[in-house]
Parts: structure tokens; C-alpha cells; sequence
């Protein structure tokens, strides 16, 4: 296992026992994400770095009874509290890193992930997995329950025209590694970058 992962699951394994109760009134942020990836009953959803599992609710509702919905973490501990509020019984819980998917090229209609981008080892690279299984014209969302200004402000730092969230970063990271952004949305309230996956 690389550093990274071993960072990336330190950070999150301590905390996933209070995740939910640290962020209660996320939900509705969530729900509204979902509803901008405009998916039909039926459709097919990976969460990538589903964490507990708050979109995949939401996620179900959106592609019904007859969808797919998978959730996917690098965290057992995460997966674990998705399993005990019951989550799993809405979705596929999947342990595996988002950068080697255990899924079929092409397979899925759209990814959403919350607050995933600036936990990537390789953005570029992790993105290029994304698409790879997603069918061309399907959607990803990139979000987060509160914008850039204030997450900054949250972990006590300066927001920084660096980050990787940062649209004139973001679009062409995502322009080179086989999606085209089609809004960019960073306000308090939420953060939400939206795009399509090309051919």
C-alpha cells in the first residue's frame, strides 16, 4: 500500500465513527448534488469515496429500484459506519481505491464524488480511472457540502489559487483526463463541478 493510502485511511479511520454526527445537516446538500447529475430510472451510479455512504441514499432515489448504485472507499472503518446506518441496503459497498476499480469499461452512467479530488494521490490519473468506466456522455459531479472559502476557513487555512478545485485547475485537469466540465458552481454554500465524459 502506497503512503498515500496509508495517509488517506489513517486520516478518515479515526474519524469515521462521528463522521455523520460531525456533519448532521449535509443531507439536503447531498440530495441537491444528486439531482444536477439528472439520472434516469435505471441508470447505473458509482459514489467514489463513498465514505459512510450519505449520497447513496439519494443516489438510490434518483435511479429507483431497477438502478445500480455502488459505493466505493479506500476506508473499511468508513465502509463499516455505512453498514451500520444501514446504507447497504441501498447500495453496493465496495473496498477498493478509486485509481484500479474493480468495474467494466464503460459500464457505469455517471460517478459522484464528495470531497474526493483533494484526497487523489494522481489527479489526473485517478480521473482518467473515473472515465474509464463511464459510458461517453455520462456525467460525473465533483462536490462538497460547503465551497472552497469556507472549507479553508474550516481547517483554518487561506484558500489558495492552487487548489485543485480552483476552476482554472480544475477544467483542464479534467479536459486531460477525458471529461469536459459543463458548470462550475464554488459558493459557501457548496461546491459542485459538473462533467461529461467525452469519446
Amino acid at each position: 500500500m502506497s503512503d498515500d493510502h496509508t495517509h488517506v485511511q489513517e486520516f478518515f479511520g479515526v474519524r469515521a465513527a462521528d463522521w455523520d454526527s460531525r456533519f448532521p445537516d449535509d443531507g439536503p446538500a447531498y440530495a441537491a448534488a444528486v439531482a444536477e447529475l439528472g439520472l434516469r430510472e435505471g441508470a447505473s451510479v458509482l459514489d467514489a469515496g463513498c465514505g459512510t455512504g450519505r449520497a447513496l441514499p439519494p443516489l438510490r432515489t434518483a435511479v429507483g429500484p431497477s438502478g445500480l448504485v455502488v459505493g466505493a472507499d479506500l476506508t473499511p472503518a468508513m465502509l463499516q459506519a455505512a453498514v451500520r446506518a444501514g446504507r447497504d441496503r441501498v447500495g453496493r459497498l465496495l473496498l477498493t481505491d478509486v485509481a484500479a476499480l474493480p468495474l467494466r469499461s464503460r459500464s457505469l452512467d455517471a460517478v459522484f464524488a464528495a470531497g474526493l479530488i483533494a484526497h487523489l494521490p494522481d489527479p489526473a490519473g485517478n480521473l482518467r480511472e473515473l472515465a474509464r468506466v463511464v459510458r461517453p456522455g455520462g456525467v460525473l459531479a465533483l462536490f462538497h457540502p460547503i465551497g472552497r472559502a469556507a472549507l479553508a476557513a474550516r481547517q483554518g487555512r487561506r484558500i489558495t489559487p492552487d487548489d485543485l478545485r480552483a476552476e482554472p485547475r480544475l477544467r483542464p485537469l479534467l479536459a486531460g483526463s477525458g471529461w469536459r466540465m459543463t458548470s462550475y458552481v464554488d459558493e459557501d454554500a457548496r461546491f459542485l463541478a459538473l462533467a461529461v465524459r467525452e469519446d
